[in-house]
Order: C-alpha cells, then structure tokens, then sequence
C-alpha cells in the first residue's frame, strides 16, 4: 500500500485509534480493583481516625479488623440489625424521609475496653459534598472523636473542617443536655463563652461551618430512638 495516499493514512489513524482504545479498555478494567481498594482503604483510615487510631496504608486494615468489632444497620425506629453497614449509600438514605431511611452504625471497642460507636456523616458544604466520622462513647451522648473531608472547599477557608484543629473541638462536646433534649452540636462564629453543645467556627468559612452543623444536626437525627433504646441511663 502506497503509504503516500490517503487511503493509507485513513486505516493507519483507524487501527491505532483502534489500539489506544483497546489500550485504555484494558487499563481501566485491570486499575478499576487496585483503586476500589485504595477507596475502601481510605474510608476504613477515616472511620479510625474518629476514635482517634493512628493508621498508615500497611496497617490500616489490621487495625480495623482488631477496633471495629460490629456493623449495624439502624432505621428510624431505633431496631437494629447486623449487616453490610458500608454498603449503604449514605447521600441516597439522606434524601429520603427520615423515617424511610436504614443508616449505618459501627461500633468499636478499644483496648481500654470501652465501647465506642461511629455514625457515618453526609451534608454540604460551600462548593460540593463534605462528609466525615463521629464516635460516641458509650453513654450515646458524649462525641468522643470526629473527621471531616470535603470535595472543593475553598482552601485555608473551608477546607479548614479537614484539619485537626478544627476537629478536636468537638471531642467531649455532649448532643444532648441534662433533660435529654437532642442538641446535636452548633458550630458558632465570635463566641466567647463556647457550651458543651458549641464549637467554634472557621473564620472566612461560615457557609461550610454551618454545612458542618447541618450536617451532624441532619445525620444524628436519624439515630435517636436508637439512642433512646440504647442509652445508658
């Protein structure tokens, strides 16, 4: 074939589009269970950050097979069944009717012997999604840790519910008060005199902090009767 013509150089660009197509099919479809992996990896580092387990990559699923010892499925009444909790699809659960949703519980115990349990978080933020872990020590009212992550949350504003600093506010904060009203935790902008049920706010960031608050206040909800039947008295 005469490598001059155009008939030559129309099946020469069709076999290597072709080729490349062929090439990233079977890229994709050989990456596609390393990244699930790296995704399940993450998320079970996150889940252990909110009881405060230091993890890297290579111990990570060790630590959570030692830690997380049960997972639940809890619906609005407050039943509660063992089952495949990081199946659920939160954003799904949180658009339907609060009493139409089957939400995830995990429940921890450490080496001190406590029982902690890990409510998985979905709101939004400014520009997208933000997300996280609470833990409850088991008294089902005291936050014992938290962690957020967020999608595209301004940097040094927003983004700053990812950071330590932040995060560790909440850590002893209650979500109930002495009545046993649901407070969940507010996250305030210039207060002083923070509550145990308050956090202070990040500053330039006030759309994503109240996203924040929203969001625990939104999730929690659909866990109180299950606290009600749980809760140590």
């Amino acid at each position: 074939m005469n490598k001059e013509s155009n008939v030559y150089t129309f099946v020469f660009a069709t076999v290597m589009v072709v080729v490349v197509a062929v090439l990233l099919s079977f890229t994709a479809i050989t990456l596609k269970p390393i990244q699930q992996k790296n995704i399940e990896l993450e998320r079970k580092q996150n889940i252990l950050s909110s009881i405060n387990i230091k993890t890297t990559t290579t111990d990570a699923e060790d630590k959570y097979n030692k830690f997380i010892v049960k997972l639940l499925i809890v619906d609005a009444k407050g039943n509660s069944i063992e089952g495949d909790a990081l199946s659920i699809n939160l954003e799904e659960e949180m658009n339907k009717p609060i009493d139409k949703r089957k939400l995830p519980l995990l429940e921890a115990k450490l080496d001190d012997g406590e029982t902690y349990y890990i409510i998985p978080l979905r709101g939004k933020g400014l520009w997208g999604p933000i997300w996280g872990y609470l833990s409850l020590k088991d008294d089902l009212k005291t936050i014992y840790g938290v962690t957020f992550d967020h999608e595209g949350e301004t940097p040094g504003l927003g983004a700053e519910i990812s950071t330590l600093p932040f995060q560790k506010q909440f850590s002893g904060k209650l979500i109930f008060d002495n009545e046993g009203n649901f407070t969940s935790v507010t996250v305030e902008k210039s207060v002083k005199n923070l509550t145990e049920h308050q956090v202070d706010g990040i500053s330039g960031g006030t759309i994503t902090s109240k996203g924040v608050q929203k969001m625990l206040f939104d999730c929690l909800s659909g866990y109180l009767e299950y606290f009600k039947k749980h809760k140590k008295q």
